[in-house]
């Protein structure tokens, strides 16, 4: 992974705040209870700028629910990263580096949200297709060519069609720190995960 140049850091750190913003308004007020206005005024940018960056709020708050917070161990990781690993242990390590409770927890936020405003809904698919691409890329990159890259797409989606019942809440699953609920049923994320792979790995 290249390092990021001081004008790119500057500007993700722009559009960071501002998605951050709009996505605090979105959890305060709902999504129809603020303007653009609000969110370049708490994030201490212009419209103009606002606009460089999101076309609406919507786009503004599903990005924020998107946006990973820990780079630098991932890249830390990813140095290490031995060259004849599999991309199905590739993706097992990078998914329990980056889906931390913090990052679910926004996730389940953010799909909640489009239940209340559906006009939310194109955003957050949009948001989510664009982390399911970064990743197939990713395992790519990082699997050398040694696979067709037929592999990694099919390989991503299962993943990612898996984890999308953890964010409605079709799925009982427990995120670390989270208090024991009631039902019986319920797994942490963990176990979740480790299940998902042990049944790709062995298959169904």
């Amino acid at each position: 992974m290249n390092k990021q140049s001081l004008r790119d850091i500057k500007r993700e750190a722009t559009a960071n705040s501002l998605a951050d913003a709009a996505f605090a308004l979105a959890l305060e007020k709902g999504l129809d209870g603020f303007v653009v206005e609000d969110i370049v005024q708490r994030a201490g940018y212009s419209r103009r700028t606002f606009a460089n960056y999101y076309s609406c709020k919507e786009e503004a708050v599903a990005i924020a629910a998107v946006i990973f917070k820990g780079a630098d161990k991932v890249e830390d990781w990813i140095g290490s990263l031995h060259e004849d690993m599999p991309p199905l242990d590739i993706l097992y390590n990078l998914m329990k580096l980056q889906l931390t409770t913090e990052h679910l927890s926004k996730l389940q936020l953010l799909i909640s949200l489009s239940k209340q405003s559906p006009t939310l809904e194109p955003y957050i698919l949009s948001a989510l297709h664009t982390l399911q691409v970064t990743a197939q890329e990713t395992i790519s990159d990082l699997s050398r060519g040694r696979y067709p890259e037929g592999y990694t797409h099919l390989l991503v989606g299962a993943v990612f069609g898996a984890v999308l019942p953890l964010l409605d809440g079709s799925m009982n699953v427990l995120l670390s720190g989270e208090p024991e609920p009631e039902t019986p049923d319920a797994v942490t994320f963990d176990h979740y995960l480790d299940t998902m792979f042990d049944y790709l790995r062995k298959g169904f």
